[in-house]
């Protein structure tokens, strides 16, 4: 809950203020399908009943637009809460967090690359960091353009992202699905030696029909 005391159902939905309905409705069959309450897995009773509410007040198109008005005029008080924000745990402990969040997007574009959207409920399991707190670098990450934010509600690592990993040697966490740097190498080793092998053969069958 920000701006005076409303509630975000942007935030809620994880979409931007100019989502339309056909993005709306997708979002939140995703959404509701992970935290309906039958979902032994991810089920959350009350974040159900937020997503609800949130659907309910942007899909109809007169409860948006006076959910609009208010959600806008709440945007002129966010200036009076920045000397009251929490202290930063420092920029060393940000710098650690967003590239954190690059090898994981990274890792799972490599896995694969047509669907490789990693939600923010996802972010906040693996990395063990509260969903609120990942907020800023999400922000920071998309500004800069290394991420964007997908069909499926999440979020993914752009080209310029993938450069960024490249480019700083970001260290990539280990994923059971990805096969491991020597397992690369001993690949390409085998190609190597199979090429090789080839090679010799048909050298020697050249050297027999002269």
């Amino acid at each position: 809950m920000n701006r005076e005391g409303l509630i975000d159902y942007y935030e809620i939905l994880q979409l931007s203020q100019g989502a339309d309905q056909e993005t709306i409705e997708r979002v939140y069959r995703l959404l509701a399908k992970r935290y309906h309450p039958d979902n032994k897995n991810t089920g959350d009773a009350q974040k159900f009943d937020e997503l609800v509410k949130a659907y309910r007040a942007l899909s109809d198109p007169e409860r948006r637009a006076d959910y609009d008005a208010k959600y806008d005029a709440g945007n002129s008080h966010q200036l009076n809460n920045y000397s009251h924000a929490a202290p930063s745990k420092g920029t060393e402990e940000d710098r650690k967090i967003y590239q954190a969040i690059l090898s994981m997007l990274y890792t799972a574009r490599r896995r694969d690359a047509g669907n490789a959207g990693v939600g923010t409920f996802q972010m906040e399991k693996l990395l063990e960091v509260p969903e609120k707190y990942l907020e800023f670098h999400i922000w920071y990450l998309r500004e800069k353009g290394w991420i964007q934010r997908v069909e499926n509600g999440g979020f993914a690592i752009t080209v310029s992202g993938v450069d960024a990993v490249i480019e700083n040697d970001l260290p990539l966490k280990k994923d059971r699905l990805l096969p491991a740097a020597d397992e690369f190498g001993s690949g390409i080793d085998n190609l190597q030696s199979q090429g090789k092998g080839m090679m010799s053969n048909l050298a020697d069958q050249m050297m027999s029909q002269a």
